[in-house]
């Protein structure tokens, strides 16, 4: 594990009032092509009972995992989902999305999950937008025999040697995103030098270097993109695993919108305005 940065998520407050935890970089996009990673994580509702009510996005992909919990998923395009516990949702947003994300009435024993965002190449970020969900499908967990299992979200992956097809297929620039589960004292082998990019995220837990040098929940650790050995400290760990290939594009970004001039952002403000991103489902 060759790192290259070491970042650190921030408190912050989003929606109605949702308390997170975030890693985001818009101006350096030192995680190109992801721009940000927000991470719920509470067993108290009120940090997260206000949920996500209707908004826009233009120019970007979401990535949604949800670990304990869960939301009703509503957009402009007719889906109303209920994502849960192991479930990822995808939306490419394209020229426009209006969506809502509100906490499931029935999850009532806390919620951790996280958002994602990829950046879009600007020859995408006009197109229509699309949606999937993995609500209906398996979810498949491959264990390596050493302490570790991968669950892997989105795009493909090289674990122990081996490729692995996550949930979610297409997303902008290659991106792929996977959990890694550490038992204590674990390890595990995740090759990385398909990407351009390589990350990772500490969601709970201790990881450790060759080195023995500690790493801890709410650290996000930009990689060398090569192949990488993973080392749980005594309680274990869990990791969000980030790949992909940077878009290289200069971006302006404004809330829930990401474009490559100033002149496109105030686009897609009048757009939305005037009502072109469509109605929110009822």
């Amino acid at each position: 594990m060759q790192i290259k940065h070491r970042l650190f998520a921030r408190p912050a407050m989003d929606g109605d009032g949702v308390n997170i935890r975030r890693v985001a970089d818009f101006e350096r996009l030192q995680l190109d092509p992801f721009l940000m990673v927000d991470e719920i994580k509470s067993d108290d509702s009120s940090d997260y009972i206000g949920g996500f009510p209707p908004h826009p996005h233009r120019g970007i992909e979401t990535f949604t995992y949800i670990r304990k919990g869960g939301f009703e998923h509503r957009d402009h395009m007719g889906n109303v989902r209920a994502i849960r516990a192991g479930d990822v949702q995808w939306m490419s947003t394209g020229s426009g999305v209006i969506h809502s994300e509100m906490p499931l009435a029935d999850a009532k024993e806390g919620l951790h999950g996280f958002q994602i965002w990829l950046n879009m190449p600007a020859k995408d970020k006009m197109r229509p937008a699309r949606y999937q969900d993995s609500s209906a499908m398996a979810k498949p967990r491959h264990d390596n025999g050493r302490g570790a299992s991968l669950y892997p979200l989105g795009g493909q992956w090289q674990f122990e040697g081996e490729k692995v097809d996550g949930l979610i297929q297409g997303l902008a620039a290659d991106g792929a995103v996977a959990d890694l589960s550490l038992e204590p004292q674990g390890r595990a082998k995740v090759d990385f030098s398909g990407f351009g990019f390589a990350g990772v995220y500490i969601h709970s837990g201790e990881l450790k270097d060759s080195q023995g040098r500690s790493y801890f929940a709410g650290e996000y650790l930009q990689l060398e993109p090569a192949e990488s050995e993973f080392i749980a400290g005594d309680q274990g760990a869990g990791v969000l695993l980030f790949g992909g290939n940077p878009i290289r594009e200069a971006i302006v970004h404004m809330g829930p919108f990401v474009m490559n001039t100033q002149a496109e952002i105030q686009q897609a403000i009048r757009d939305y305005q005037q009502g072109k991103f469509g109605e929110q489902s009822l």
